[in-house]
């Protein structure tokens, strides 16, 4: 699995924006992280952007994180900061995490997978589900073609399922386990999902290590566990990072209804018309019909998902709260 170019660079873009916009700030490392607070001095006001606290105890899928080792320590330090002030990209995740974390988490739990590697889908994609990197990996959980295929997903010109959040999150945790086979820890099956199972292999018997923190890996690997638990950080109390939120904010999980498909389809725009919507709705809401009709030679059964109309009026329908913890 690769990351985009842009979440490579998520540290330094993120570091340079918060320093340009801080220019006239009297920024504070305190220890306790919370909203910008007012100070006036013989210049004028200026307001103390604080250091978001690092957490004494740290876990990822059941497995302790050696915070206390100052390496590690500075680590999730550096991911910490660079998630907290990149506002617009972590608002928004917590915003799709209320729409999409109601289908992630059940599958997770169905297939034995720990629950925190639905950030590890934050950090691939940013709950993006038209996410594509320049490495074509795609979809929320970011499958390249030939290991999407090896895991189930169905990838052609017509047919994408990458981009299928049920069926791509099964062929992940499917991924996963046998990872986790293989190695004996989680923490290891994530970043076996990042580099790669025989690049973690061959890393471990080389430098004679025995975890995923004593490892000397490339610049996006060593990062990437420490990406997932500062996502898992920030996002279980956002508040507490200064990220405020209230309900109507977050984007509401949509009802659909599923209609099988086992034919052939001329024109996915006459079939949206058909069910009431319109294509681009219907695109919306199953990106992973890649053309504008569907040949289908083998008459395999696909099912579509169709938005209830009631649930794409803002002003009807109700946004439920997946986590009172992002809201205040």
């Amino acid at each position: 699995m690769s990351f985009n170019n842009f979440r490579r660079s998520i540290g330094f873009k993120s570091t340079l924006a918060g320093t340009s916009l801080l220019l006239l700030s009297v920024i504070s490392c305190s220890s306790v992280p919370g909203s910008p607070q007012s100070q006036s001095t013989e210049n004028g006001s200026f307001e103390l952007v604080q250091c978001p606290k690092i957490p004494d105890n740290v876990e990822f899928a059941g497995e302790k994180v050696p915070i206390h080792r100052l390496d590690v320590r500075e680590r999730f330090d550096r991911e910490l900061l660079s998630n907290t002030f990149f506002h617009s990209n972590t608002f928004l995740c917590i915003k799709r995490a209320n729409r999409y974390f109601p289908v992630i988490e059940p599958i997770l739990k169905e297939m034995g997978v720990p629950e925190d590697f639905k950030y590890l889908a934050v950090i691939e994609s940013s709950l993006d589900q038209r996410a594509l990197s320049p490495a074509g990996a795609a979809g929320i959980w970011q499958f390249i073609p030939e290991t999407g295929k090896i895991f189930g997903l169905e990838v052609n010109t017509e047919i994408d399922e990458r981009y299928n959040l049920e069926k791509s999150t099964r062929a992940a945790c499917k991924y996963l386990k046998s990872m986790y086979t293989d190695f004996g820890s989680w923490t290891k099956a994530a970043a076996s999902y990042n580099a790669g199972q025989r690049r973690i292999t061959q890393s471990l018997e080389k430098q004679r290590a025995e975890n995923f923190y004593d490892l000397l890996l490339n610049e996006e690997t060593s990062r990437y566990i420490f990406r997932i638990i500062a996502l898992k950080t920030i996002m279980s109390q956002p508040k507490s990072f200064g990220f405020s939120l209230q309900k109507d904010d977050l984007y509401p999980y949509v009802e659909v209804e599923k209609f099988e498909i086992n034919g052939a389809v001329a024109d996915f725009s006459l079939l949206a018309k058909k069910y009431g919507v319109n294509y681009r709705l219907l695109k919306e809401f199953n990106p992973w019909l890649r053309d504008q009709g569907l040949l289908n030679k083998q008459h395999k059964t696909y099912q579509i998902s169709i938005p209830l109309v009631r649930d794409l009026d803002n002003a009807q329908i109700e946004t439920k709260v997946h986590d009172k913890n992002w809201v205040e």
